[in-house]
């Protein structure tokens, strides 16, 4: 076994997952030629082999050198250099496939040898197996794919985690573009929730995208969402805001009350009379609310014909006719005459009810054009008498059963004082959605769903509370059983929630250079792997490390990126570009700012020649 050209050393030390391997004087660090295939030696990251019996044991190298040596050993083998550390991850009898978990521990004077492809092809699953995708091929062996399992890495989530620079959207987008791939995956259905409008471009030949203020002419859709949709408390967030308990109890029953009313003019299956709550996604109108408050509170009052009933004093000009009567749907407010004490006297309301700040500030945001897509969203816009054109199932069909598989929702037209808020009705709308109807043909059981959450720390702060933390909390905790995956996307891993970021089984661990954020990836996964994870700084741009549930072992991949054209808009800019029309060397134009100024205010920042 001497002349084995794959022996490397026996182990010497067993300290339960933790193997201390002394190598061979024979061993040579570098490069060495197996049946014609070059394989690195002596690399934190690769794999060995420590046969026992019928059975082979598998392990990472996490460390290399003389702080490898064990403890207990220091002493004996004072200045020796050729040791090694490995982290026991798997094993698999002679023939069969490899699984995680090992039944028995290697003894001291077993031999360890190096993993071949031979090896890593038993390892990582045969290529043409359905269920695992070609994501790229292991950096140590291009010939070897990188498969990851896709059952795992959807129902048990996932994250993308890198600096910036680190190749991070690019790999997304590769991904994406592996995971949507029509003639494997028929029914394949992701939601991109996209904050800054990157992906667009990039997947544009295998995703509907929803946008705000959307272009129309390049395919892409408006995108509404209803507030009637929402529950009490997120919809109290984006209206009214905090208020005290007796005018919340009001606007409570208020709400109640119209969306009965809706009820009885248009019954809606699966809601009656006696079932009915604040939270029923049932429609209603939002301007007869917001009338109804303001006449209530805002109204003045004379006396009628000297009867103790009273009507509104509505302003009059001097023909008596009234200055502005009001338009609910057109959020107007009628004027009234102003409060008198002599006659005819003019009375002010008498409604026990007083928050007229919150009701201005819910006017005020219904009659802004930013929040249209909210307050007047198309055919999801209620009539007052809370009939919209469309129910909740069109608009789910848009989003989650559109023709292309991705749907990517660009939230960067949103206005940033709700962004927050949105994300979590989004989220949750789709969660109840998806959790109530788990067992027909379009839930989540039956055709399951991956979320896809770009810059996710914006949203996920450790302690966060937040309306979007929330239901990113509920659908990494329980929207596995359900058939609801996430796949979290983030340069800053230590500013997530280390709830959210331990509830990822598969981490996409890219370049990381702030310690803070490689210990926040260390402390999330599962395995002994700090040496291995110690290489993050020194991965290249669009490599990671891939290690967790959807991985049969811990594998550093070069990824595959998308075709030049299908790339996200998040390139870095050139300053100096000696191929391209940009950067500070090229020749000086004539300045032509009504440009910038129309993009501006178009909120777009693609031009026509653009698009």
């Amino acid at each position: 076994m001497s002349n084995d050209p794959t022996l490397l050393g026996v182990v010497e030390d067993v300290n339960g997952a933790t193997i201390g391997v002394s190598l061979n004087l024979q061993t040579l660090s570098g490069l060495a030629f197996i049946g014609g295939i070059g394989y690195r030696i002596g690399q934190i990251g690769s794999f060995v082999r420590i046969p026992i019996g019928f059975i082979d044991l598998f392990g990472v190298v996490s460390h290399i050198g003389a702080g490898a040596v064990p403890a207990n050993m220091l002493e004996r083998q004072l200045g020796s250099s050729r040791w090694m550390t490995v982290q026991l991850l798997g094993e698999g009898q002679r023939g069969e496939d490899f699984k995680r978990g090992v039944s028995q521990y290697p003894t001291v004077g077993d031999q360890v040898h190096l993993v071949t492809n031979q090896d890593l092809a038993r390892i990582y699953g045969a290529p043409d197996s359905p269920n695992f995708v070609k994501v790229g091929h292991l950096s140590s062996a291009e010939s070897i794919p990188a498969l990851v399992d896709l059952n795992k890495l959807v129902t048990r989530h996932g994250a993308v985690l890198g600096t910036t620079g680190a190749g991070k959207s690019t790999t997304v987008a590769g991904l994406l573009r592996s995971f949507s791939e029509t003639s494997k995956y028929h029914s394949a259905r992701v939601l991109l929730l996209d904050i800054h409008g990157e992906y667009s471009a990039a997947l544009k030949d295998r995703a509907t995208v929803f946008r705000i203020n959307p272009n129309l002419g390049a395919g892409q859709l408006p995108l509404y969402v209803p507030y009637w949709a929402m529950s009490f408390d997120e919809l109290m967030a984006v209206t009214f805001g905090v208020v005290d308990d007796n005018p919340r109890a009001a606007i409570l029953e208020k709400i109640t009350d119209l969306k009965l009313q809706s009820l009885q003019v248009t019954p809606r299956n699966g809601v009656t009379a006696d079932s009915l709550t604040v939270d029923s996604p049932v429609p209603f109108s939002i301007n007869q609310l917001w009338w109804d408050f303001h006449r209530d509170m805002c109204a003045t009052h004379r006396v009628a014909g000297g009867q103790s009933r009273q009507t509104e004093a509505l302003l009059e000009d001097a023909n008596g006719i009234p200055v502005q009567l009001g338009n609910a749907m057109q959020v107007i407010p009628p004027k009234y005459a102003p409060h008198t004490q002599v006659a005819p006297r003019i009375y002010l309301s008498q409604s026990p009810l007083n928050f007229k700040r919150s009701l201005e500030s819910l006017a005020s945001k219904m009659r802004d054009p930013r929040f249209n897509f909210l307050f007047r969203p198309g055919d999801w816009f209620p009539n007052l008498q809370g009939q919209p054109t469309s129910d909740l199932d069109r608009l789910l069909e848009q989003w989650l059963g559109a023709p292309h598989p991705i749907s990517i929702l660009d939230l960067s037209g949103v206005p940033a004082s709700i962004l927050n808020d949105l994300v979590g009705v989004l989220l949750r709308v789709v969660y109840d959605a998806l959790f109530w109807s788990r067992y027909v043909s379009e839930g989540g059981r039956e055709r399951p769903l991956l979320v896809v959450l770009e810059e996710a720390h914006t949203y996920l702060g450790r302690g966060e509370q937040s309306p979007a933390a929330l239901a990113v909390r509920r659908i990494v905790k329980e929207g596995r059983k359900y058939g609801i995956g996430a796949l979290i996307v983030s340069q800053r891993p230590s500013e997530i929630d280390a709830t959210v970021l331990s509830q990822c089984g598969t981490l996409f661990a890219m370049r990381l250079s702030n310690s803070l954020d490689r210990a926040h990836v260390t402390s999330a996964v599962t395995d002994n792997l700090e040496g291995l994870l110690a290489m993050l700084p020194a991965l290249r741009t669009g490599e990671a490390i891939i290690l967790g549930e959807a991985v049969q072992l811990p594998v550093r991949t070069q990824l595959d990126p998308p075709g030049k054209n299908m790339r996200p808009d998040s390139s870095d800019p050139l300053v100096y570009d000696p191929d391209g029309p940009g950067g500070w060397n090229r020749s000086r134009e004539p300045a032509n700012y009504r440009e910038v100024v129309e993009m501006w205010r178009k909120q777009d920042p693609r031009s026509p020649s653009l698009k």
